[in-house]
């Protein structure tokens, strides 16, 4: 279940948040490189519909999500098209898209349902299907300065994650320094994973 602290933050910073992010990361454009053309996309986390927004430039077929209704709402003003409101644990989709895009956003997830969210999200890919998520790395659970949740999971406790999920044909995990909304120094977990095809 999402963390009431967390939406909290996010529905009363909403309008705030959405300005924050720039450019796509070249993490998105490897991803959106590796997909069909015209492929199908699920979106977690949406934010301020900056990715959705260059995914959809490219021709891809997408659904955007997020399981806060006010960053929904934002996101679905910017880009004109329905955000679906879903939590994690509220995804049933079976075998329906080419690629899975979490960036920043399972880091939300509570540890104890990441694995099962992972699962979830495998069920939902066709086979070949790609899945690329970002984390926060650290060494558990915790908050930020600003009241958000995060799982903070180093990179093997993350590839512990993906194994008890499923099988993947392919998984890896590379990390940079970074920083996000709070503007404090951060170390980025960015794992990929593809299902067998």
């Amino acid at each position: 279940m999402p963390d009431s602290e967390t939406l909290k933050f996010y529905a009363d910073n909403a309008a705030a948040y959405v300005e924050h992010a720039k450019a796509p990361t070249p993490q998105l454009e490897a991803f959106m490189a590796r997909l069909p053309p015209g492929g199908s996309v699920l979106e977690l986390g949406i934010g301020n519909g900056r990715d959705a927004a260059a995914m959809l430039a490219a021709g891809l077929v997408v659904t955007p999500s997020d399981a806060s209704p006010e960053l929904a709402a934002e996101a679905q003003a910017r880009l004109g098209v329905p955000v679906r409101l879903m939590a994690f644990h509220e995804l049933d989709d079976v075998a329906v898209y080419d690629g899975v895009w979490a960036c920043a956003c399972l880091l939300h997830a509570p540890r104890d349902e990441l694995t099962d969210d992972l699962a979830r999200i495998h069920r939902a890919l066709r086979p070949g299907g790609l899945f690329v998520a970002s984390f926060k790395a650290g060494s558990g659970e915790g908050r930020d300065g600003l009241g958000r949740y995060y799982n903070y999971p180093d990179r093997n406790g993350l590839l512990a994650h993906y194994a008890a999920a499923a099988d993947w044909s392919a998984m890896s995990v590379t990390e940079q320094d970074g920083t996000g909304y709070d503007n404090a120094p951060t170390r980025w977990l960015w794992a990929e994973a593809r299902k067998p095809g």
